[in-house]
């Protein structure tokens, strides 16, 4: 059996040199963040210094080639960030135009709720998807089913959508109020 030599674990007290402030020269120390680790002043909230310990450009998937920035001119990237993947410019935070890498679906179905935008088809951060106002944020209507361009024969609500029930495929009236159903025609 071999042995374990426990000086190679032990902390020397200049294994890890402390680094003062740039703004008010007190102590550095690691905190930990939603986005990762981060170096912070110990003198907070008197001092608001931050520094992330993560590499610039992590989020950086690939570099599109032969891309430009619309805003700025330079090369276009595939990101990751909380919602998935996006396209966003490489001399972010410089620059901050980003593109959707999903097409959105434009149904062209008028929306029920304020009568002026359309519902287009969205991913959630969860990878689920759904159907909002593009008039948003003054409308906020959304639904969860894939609407259909048809009035609701018993309320009049403006759309109807496709749901599963019970292993067959219906058209429902999305107001909870009504939950009226019909087979699909």
């Amino acid at each position: 059996m071999s042995k374990i030599d426990h000086h190679l674990f032990s902390a020397h007290e200049h294994a890890f040199e402390r680094e003062p402030c740039p703004q008010c020269g007190a102590e550095l120390v690691i905190r930990q963040g939603k986005h990762g680790p981060f170096l912070g002043c110990s003198a907070y909230p008197a001092c608001d210094y931050i520094r992330s310990l993560t590499p610039s450009g992590r989020d950086i998937e690939k570099v599109l080639e032969g891309s430009a920035c619309p805003d700025c001119g330079e090369p276009l990237a595939i990101k990751k960030g909380r919602y998935g993947l996006f396209v966003g410019c490489t001399q972010y935070p410089a620059c901050q135009h980003i593109e959707s890498l999903q097409e959105s679906d434009d149904t062209q179905i008028l929306c029920p709720e304020c009568g002026k935008g359309h519902l287009v088809s969205r991913t959630s951060r969860y990878g689920k998807q759904f159907y909002s106002c593009d008039g948003y944020p003054h409308c906020k209507y959304v639904v969860n089913d894939k609407p259909i361009p048809m009035p609701c024969p018993a309320c009049g609500w403006g759309i109807m959508v496709e749901k599963k029930v019970r292993g067959t495929l219906r058209w429902v009236c999305p107001q909870k109020k009504c939950g009226h159903q019909s087979e699909q025609v």
